[in-house]
């Protein structure tokens, strides 16, 4: 019998996390939950892990920059990506009701993210957690009928918790891009549409920049993302990194890569990976 893949996630079970590894690779692998994002590299790089899936940005709260830095720290490379659709419920213990509820915790980006549906209950406090998932597990071992947590329907259902909202968010378009990291890198086939994610730095200096970017720009290369971090150990120098529209197997980037390594003190490329779509990644 072949073993399941062992990809893991930050957070416990339930989590959106979980949910993003089985949309990329379906549902015979093992789900790993782990403390901290630190720990999904760490075993991935340590071979402790087969995969790992940590979210990069979200279309309301903008990027996860620790994972950003985390990227660069470790020496692993991304393999595919996924959008998956974020829709919070408000989650309590069975028998409970919205004038029940006088607590609400869930992790600040969820809490953020529902922030006009929880101002319209009254006096309830907000409190800030770890998790989503890890929330409703918090809330149904207190046993605590006037808690409530944000998390995912999934969630509720694993925990044997009540949902007494669904889709308790402010904005229905709420995405959040996770991308599954690996030991080994992938190379998209030619008819595949490819993205792929670099970061570099530079000598900070007039126009470096735009000389930069210029190396995408005259090869009619799309950039999709564009991101700036402080370099670390180096005061008000910074790493920038971007996603653009192919790959390093083809020649037009192949070249623009060459051009950025001439005007940068370093280029890493973390990938080049299909773009997301909702076909999961073979298991077998």
């Amino acid at each position: 019998m072949t073993p399941r893949l062992g990809v893991g996630y930050q957070g416990e079970p339930g989590a959106y996390s979980e949910e993003a590894c089985l949309s990329l690779f379906g549902s015979e692998i093992q789900p790993v939950p782990c403390d901290s994002f630190d720990a999904v590299f760490e075993g991935v790089e340590a071979g402790r892990l087969d995969y790992g899936v940590v979210p990069v940005e979200n279309s309301l709260a903008g990027s996860i920059h620790r994972n950003y830095d985390l990227l660069l720290q470790h020496a692993l490379h991304i393999i595919a990506e996924h959008n998956l659709r974020v829709s919070h419920c408000l989650i309590a213990h069975p028998g409970a009701t919205l004038e029940t509820i006088e607590r609400v915790f869930s992790h600040p980006q969820a809490l953020a993210q529902c922030e006009q549906s929880l101002s319209a209950l009254s006096d309830v406090e907000i409190h800030a957690t770890y998790d989503t998932a890890g929330s409703v597990k918090m809330v149904k071992e207190s046993g605590d009928p006037h808690a409530a947590a944000i998390a995912s329907a999934r969630a509720a259902e694993i925990y044997g918790m009540q949902v007494l909202v669904h889709e308790f968010e402010d904005e229905k378009a709420n995405f959040t891009r996770f991308v599954a990291i690996s030991r080994d890198p992938v190379v998209p086939a030619e008819e595949i549409e490819a993205k792929t994610s670099i970061a570099f730095a530079g000598i900070n200096r007039p126009g470096l920049l735009w000389r930069c970017l210029s190396a995408f720009a005259l090869r009619d290369i799309d950039l999709s993302k564009i991101e700036s971090r402080p370099l670390k150990g180096v005061p008000w120098q910074y790493v920038f990194y971007v996603d653009f529209a192919g790959g390093p197997h083809q020649e037009p980037c192949r070249r623009a890569l060459d051009h950025l390594r001439e005007m940068t003190t370093f280029v890493r490329v973390f990938g080049s990976y299909p773009r997301a779509s909702n076909a999961p990644l073979d298991s077998d």
